[in-house]
Protein backbone atom coordinates (compact mmCIF):
# COMPACT_ATOMS: atom_id res chain seq x y z
CA UNK A 1 0.00 0.00 0.00
CA UNK A 2 1.53 3.07 -1.11
CA UNK A 3 1.88 6.04 1.47
CA UNK A 4 0.98 9.60 0.83
CA UNK A 5 3.98 11.68 -0.33
CA UNK A 6 4.58 15.55 2.11
CA UNK A 7 7.42 17.76 1.29
CA UNK A 8 8.17 21.15 3.02
CA UNK A 9 6.44 23.37 0.96
CA UNK A 10 3.17 21.22 1.58
CA UNK A 11 3.54 21.83 5.11
CA UNK A 12 4.24 25.21 4.69
CA UNK A 13 1.01 25.91 2.32
CA UNK A 14 -1.10 23.56 4.90
CA UNK A 15 -0.56 26.26 7.66
CA UNK A 16 -3.76 28.67 8.07
CA UNK A 17 -2.36 32.05 6.52
CA UNK A 18 -3.77 35.77 7.57
CA UNK A 19 -5.98 36.34 4.16
CA UNK A 20 -7.24 32.65 2.51
CA UNK A 21 -6.28 31.94 -0.90
CA UNK A 22 -9.15 30.77 -2.44
CA UNK A 23 -7.19 29.16 -5.85
CA UNK A 24 -5.65 25.97 -4.00
CA UNK A 25 -5.89 22.76 -5.88
CA UNK A 26 -6.09 19.17 -4.80
CA UNK A 27 -4.65 17.19 -7.52
CA UNK A 28 -3.66 13.23 -8.17
CA UNK A 29 0.17 12.89 -8.86
CA UNK A 30 0.25 11.29 -12.13
CA UNK A 31 2.42 8.23 -11.26
CA UNK A 32 1.24 4.77 -11.19
CA UNK A 33 -0.54 4.53 -7.99
CA UNK A 34 -3.78 6.55 -7.59
CA UNK A 35 -4.01 6.76 -4.04
CA UNK A 36 -0.98 9.41 -3.64
CA UNK A 37 -2.57 12.55 -2.32
CA UNK A 38 -0.74 16.03 -2.69
CA UNK A 39 -2.64 19.05 -1.20
CA UNK A 40 -0.14 22.61 -3.21
CA UNK A 41 -0.84 26.45 -3.13
CA UNK A 42 0.93 28.05 -5.90
CA UNK A 43 3.88 30.19 -4.65
CA UNK A 44 3.27 33.25 -3.82
CA UNK A 45 5.97 36.13 -4.88
CA UNK A 46 5.36 38.96 -2.43
CA UNK A 47 6.12 37.98 1.57
CA UNK A 48 3.35 37.38 3.89
CA UNK A 49 4.63 39.44 7.01
CA UNK A 50 6.45 42.25 6.47
CA UNK A 51 6.24 43.90 9.72
CA UNK A 52 5.26 43.49 13.27
CA UNK A 53 2.13 44.56 15.07
CA UNK A 54 3.16 45.49 18.54
CA UNK A 55 6.09 43.19 19.78
CA UNK A 56 4.27 39.72 18.39
CA UNK A 57 4.14 38.92 14.55
CA UNK A 58 0.69 38.71 13.20
CA UNK A 59 0.66 35.26 12.65
CA UNK A 60 3.40 32.93 14.90
CA UNK A 61 2.76 29.75 13.36
CA UNK A 62 4.53 31.30 9.78
CA UNK A 63 7.15 33.00 11.22
CA UNK A 64 8.15 29.52 11.89
CA UNK A 65 9.42 28.45 8.02
CA UNK A 66 9.20 32.20 6.77
CA UNK A 67 12.86 33.35 6.32
CA UNK A 68 12.13 36.76 5.73
CA UNK A 69 10.06 37.42 8.48
CA UNK A 70 11.71 38.04 12.04
CA UNK A 71 10.33 35.86 14.88
CA UNK A 72 9.08 37.23 18.49
CA UNK A 73 13.00 35.52 20.24
CA UNK A 74 15.10 37.74 17.27
CA UNK A 75 13.05 41.38 17.81
CA UNK A 76 15.18 42.01 20.87
CA UNK A 77 19.09 43.43 21.10
CA UNK A 78 21.32 40.94 21.58
CA UNK A 79 25.01 42.62 23.51
CA UNK A 80 28.32 41.84 22.77
CA UNK A 81 28.77 39.48 25.64
CA UNK A 82 25.83 37.26 25.06
CA UNK A 83 23.41 38.79 26.83
CA UNK A 84 19.69 39.61 25.82
CA UNK A 85 17.72 43.09 26.51
CA UNK A 86 14.27 42.62 26.95
CA UNK A 87 13.01 45.67 28.05
CA UNK A 88 13.60 48.88 30.29
CA UNK A 89 13.77 49.23 33.96
CA UNK A 90 10.60 51.84 33.75
CA UNK A 91 9.89 52.19 37.29
CA UNK A 92 11.51 49.54 39.00
CA UNK A 93 13.40 51.31 41.64
CA UNK A 94 15.10 48.79 44.03
CA UNK A 95 19.00 49.48 43.94
CA UNK A 96 21.01 46.37 42.67
CA UNK A 97 24.07 47.34 44.45
CA UNK A 98 25.98 45.32 42.16
CA UNK A 99 25.17 41.98 44.07
CA UNK A 100 22.56 39.27 43.63
CA UNK A 101 19.84 39.13 45.47
CA UNK A 102 20.55 37.13 48.42
CA UNK A 103 24.04 39.41 49.09
CA UNK A 104 22.06 42.08 48.65
CA UNK A 105 19.71 41.61 51.20
CA UNK A 106 22.72 40.61 53.56
CA UNK A 107 24.61 43.68 52.98
CA UNK A 108 21.38 45.57 53.76
CA UNK A 109 20.73 43.86 57.10
CA UNK A 110 24.64 44.30 58.28
CA UNK A 111 24.60 48.04 56.85
CA UNK A 112 21.13 48.18 58.99
CA UNK A 113 22.93 46.74 62.35
CA UNK A 114 25.66 48.90 62.26
CA UNK A 115 23.68 52.15 61.66
CA UNK A 116 21.60 51.27 64.44
CA UNK A 117 24.98 50.19 66.94
CA UNK A 118 26.64 52.84 66.37
CA UNK A 119 23.79 55.95 65.53
CA UNK A 120 26.61 57.11 62.46
CA UNK A 121 28.12 55.19 59.58
CA UNK A 122 30.58 56.14 56.44
CA UNK A 123 29.52 53.86 53.42
CA UNK A 124 28.89 55.13 49.29
CA UNK A 125 26.43 57.03 48.40
CA UNK A 126 24.05 54.19 46.99
CA UNK A 127 24.57 51.92 50.10
CA UNK A 128 23.14 55.04 52.37
CA UNK A 129 20.41 55.92 49.87
CA UNK A 130 19.26 52.12 49.75
CA UNK A 131 19.52 51.16 53.39
CA UNK A 132 17.59 54.49 54.45
CA UNK A 133 14.26 52.99 53.90
CA UNK A 134 15.46 49.52 56.01
CA UNK A 135 16.04 51.60 59.11
CA UNK A 136 13.18 53.68 59.21
CA UNK A 137 10.80 50.65 58.97
CA UNK A 138 12.80 49.12 61.84
CA UNK A 139 12.37 52.69 63.88
CA UNK A 140 9.04 52.64 63.06
CA UNK A 141 8.37 48.77 64.52
CA UNK A 142 10.13 49.76 67.20
CA UNK A 143 7.58 52.68 67.82
CA UNK A 144 4.32 50.18 67.55
CA UNK A 145 6.35 47.85 70.10
CA UNK A 146 4.21 44.98 69.61
CA UNK A 147 5.35 41.45 70.21
CA UNK A 148 5.16 40.78 66.52
CA UNK A 149 6.96 43.74 65.46
CA UNK A 150 10.00 43.02 67.83
CA UNK A 151 9.93 38.94 66.21
CA UNK A 152 10.42 40.86 62.67
CA UNK A 153 13.00 42.67 64.24
CA UNK A 154 14.34 40.05 65.12
CA UNK A 155 14.64 38.30 62.69
CA UNK A 156 15.79 40.94 60.37
CA UNK A 157 18.69 42.68 62.73
CA UNK A 158 21.51 40.60 63.09
CA UNK A 159 22.39 41.25 67.09
CA UNK A 160 19.61 40.65 69.41
CA UNK A 161 20.86 43.16 71.99
CA UNK A 162 20.30 46.12 69.31
CA UNK A 163 16.53 45.01 68.91
CA UNK A 164 15.95 45.18 72.72
CA UNK A 165 17.39 48.73 73.09
CA UNK A 166 15.91 49.47 70.05
CA UNK A 167 12.68 48.85 71.43
CA UNK A 168 13.05 50.75 74.67
CA UNK A 169 15.12 53.74 73.31
CA UNK A 170 12.78 55.04 69.88
CA UNK A 171 9.11 55.26 71.56
CA UNK A 172 10.70 58.39 73.96
CA UNK A 173 13.35 59.88 71.01
CA UNK A 174 11.56 59.75 67.87
CA UNK A 175 7.82 59.69 69.87
CA UNK A 176 6.70 63.13 67.80
CA UNK A 177 8.48 62.17 64.82
CA UNK A 178 6.52 60.65 61.50
CA UNK A 179 9.25 59.40 59.52
CA UNK A 180 12.10 61.09 58.23
CA UNK A 181 14.90 59.22 60.99
CA UNK A 182 17.86 59.77 59.25
CA UNK A 183 20.48 61.91 57.73
CA UNK A 184 22.82 61.36 54.60
CA UNK A 185 25.68 63.99 54.44
CA UNK A 186 27.87 63.57 51.28
CA UNK A 187 31.30 63.78 51.63
CA UNK A 188 35.09 63.55 49.88
CA UNK A 189 35.06 61.06 46.73
CA UNK A 190 36.58 57.13 47.87
CA UNK A 191 40.49 57.28 46.72
CA UNK A 192 41.14 55.00 44.33
CA UNK A 193 37.81 54.92 42.25
CA UNK A 194 36.47 57.81 43.12
CA UNK A 195 33.34 56.04 44.11
CA UNK A 196 31.14 58.57 46.01
CA UNK A 197 30.89 58.87 50.05
CA UNK A 198 28.40 59.47 52.39
CA UNK A 199 27.78 59.49 56.08
CA UNK A 200 24.08 58.01 56.81
CA UNK A 201 23.31 58.95 60.97
CA UNK A 202 20.46 58.56 63.26
CA UNK A 203 18.64 62.24 63.12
Amino acid sequence: MASATWSMSCLKSALPSIQPISNSSLRFSSGSSPSRLRICKPKSTSTIIQSFVGLAPLHPLLSLFSQDSTSFENSFTIIDNGGRVFAMRHGRKVPKLNRPPDQRRALLRGLTTQLLKHGRIKTTKARARAVRKYVDKMVTMAKDGSLHKRRQALGFIYEKQIVHALFAEVPERYGERNGGYTRIIRTLPRRGDNAPMAYIELV
